[in-house]
């Protein structure tokens, strides 16, 4: 019977302590590939805490890939011991405007209202640096960004994202097209890019403006599949590990160091993590990220505050391993920094002083209260077994499988009709691939423009160009 001391726990929440402790347990082969856990009920009794507890735990156990459920069987641990051993460790939509009015419902574009915006709070600070911090405003920034706002950034990344990094690793730039180019500067155009397929486009086309050669790599359950990757003989993956899009799976641990595994297993082989919106997961803790469990200085992080802020403060930053960063000073470090200090200094501010955190709690609220009633709604709306929902717990997009009679094209048409801008999955595989049957008639259902309110009148547009 599993027993931990929560007398250890610390100021850490009582899931998040237990969630700690099995994942220990697991990494260092306490708890064995196949074991069975207690019952959910079992351990919050020997534990003495509530059964919620454990289901969070659990649940977070389970959604990072570190156990496997079966029906009426329990929770069991995942085999990760042999992937750990080989890898030798312990997107934005259609945004095009609409100048006819013809769409009522934009679910495409990843746009934020305006009230969610803290702009007092922005104002006030922005106010604040200048005047108070004017000579520091007209130094100029370091080629990688002013260092109050990379500690910031490391802090951040410390705190929400497991990630240890020193501020001395990290390359603020506007936006992640900055960042790219970047990239391509010191891995090599010379280097094959893979990308996932299904997968974002814009990336695709970034890399290839900068004459980078690309190749789409299929998915499987868990993610990019391994045997495809290994058959493209591609050099740098770009992934989104933690909510792919647009499928939004969440990679497994056990694919993660698979992966990992095949970067360290030749020279030159990186991965790129685009952890675009993991701040905004709505279930449970945010996904560890790949770059946490890198031991061989493969991984480069990118994050962006374009998705968690808004899509109009155009601050990204990555994190490279030390190798890199030596190359990238050696390289690149005449490059004048692309963001100005103002932005910086208030951004580093609003990190700093915990508006950040604050914020993103708020918009996780607002979002968790789109999705639930836009669910409700659609399931109140729409014939049982019509329908389903997929990915909606990590971030604020999910997949509507749509059982029409209609072909896709044809559903396209009466959406566009209701006044519903909507993509489907089939819009993001590679023009030369074709995609999977399973992918006809499933929205990409984009919501973060969407208001609470709005959210039964949409459902019942829905379903009518559906039923129709």
């Amino acid at each position: 019977m599993l027993t931990y001391s929560i007398e250890n726990r610390g100021g850490r929440s009582l899931y998040e302590y237990f969630y700690e402790c099995i994942r220990k347990d697991i990494v260092s082969g306490a708890l064995k590939p196949g074991e069975r856990l207690p019952s959910k009920r079992a351990f919050a009794k020997q534990n003495g805490v509530s059964i919620i507890t454990v289901e969070n735990a659990y649940g977070q156990l389970l959604a990072e890939g570190y156990l496997c459920s079966r029906p009426r069987s329990g929770f069991y641990v995942a085999n990760i011991q042999d992937r750990m051993r080989e890898s030798g460790g312990g997107c934005a939509l259609d945004t095009r405007s609409d100048e006819d009015g013809s769409v009522r419902f934009d679910l495409g574009a990843r746009a934020m209202p305006a009230e969610s915006f803290p702009f007092a709070t922005w104002t006030r600070l922005m106010r604040r640096i200048s005047a108070d911090g004017r000579e520091e405003l007209m130094n100029p920034s370091p080629a990688n960004g002013v260092l109050r706002l990379r500690e910031a950034i490391a802090e951040h990344l410390r705190e929400f994202r497991g990630i240890e990094v020193s501020a001395g690793n990290i390359i603020v730039g506007a936006g992640t097209e900055y960042l790219y180019g970047l990239l391509v500067s010191l891995l090599g155009r010379d280097r094959l890019y893979a990308m996932e397929n299904p997968g974002y486009s814009r990336s695709e086309r970034i890399y290839a403006s900068m004459d980078a050669e690309v190749v789409r790599v299929p998915l499987d359950d868990g993610g990019v599949d391994m045997a495809a990757l290994r058959a493209s003989h591609a050099e740098v993956l770009h992934i989104s590990p933690a909510h792919q899009f647009p499928t939004g799976i969440v990679m497994p641990v056990s694919r993660r160091y698979e992966l990992l595994a095949w970067a360290s297993g030749a020279e030159g082989r990186h991965i790129v993590e685009d952890d675009y919106d993991s701040e905004l997961r709505l279930s449970g803790r945010p996904i560890p990220a790949l770059f946490s469990i890198d031991r061989s200085e493969r991984v480069v992080y990118m994050n962006t505050f374009a998705r968690s802020l808004s899509p109009t403060i155009r601050i990204a930053y990555m994190v490279l391993p030390d190798g890199l960063m030596r190359r990238y000073w050696e390289r690149l470090g005449f490059y004048s920094c692309t963001v100005s200090n103002f932005e910086q200094y208030t951004l580093s501010a609003f990190i700093r002083e915990g508006y950040f955190e604050k914020h993103i709690n708020r918009m996780r609220a607002r979002y968790r209260a789109v999705r639930d009633s836009l669910s409700a709604a659609l399931r109140a709306e729409m014939p049982e077994g019509g329908f389903g929902i997929v990915g909606q717990d990590s971030g604020p997009h999910f997949l509507l499988r749509a059982g029409s009679r209609h072909a896709e094209p044809a559903l396209r048409e009466r959406l566009a009709a209701c006044g519903v801008r909507v993509s489907f999955l089939s819009d993001y595989y590679a023009a030369d691939a074709m995609p999977q049957p399973a992918s006809e008639n499933v929205m990409v259902v984009n919501y973060s423009g969407i208001a609470p309110g709005q959210c039964a009148e949409l459902a019942r547009v829905i379903a009518d160009a559906l039923k129709g």
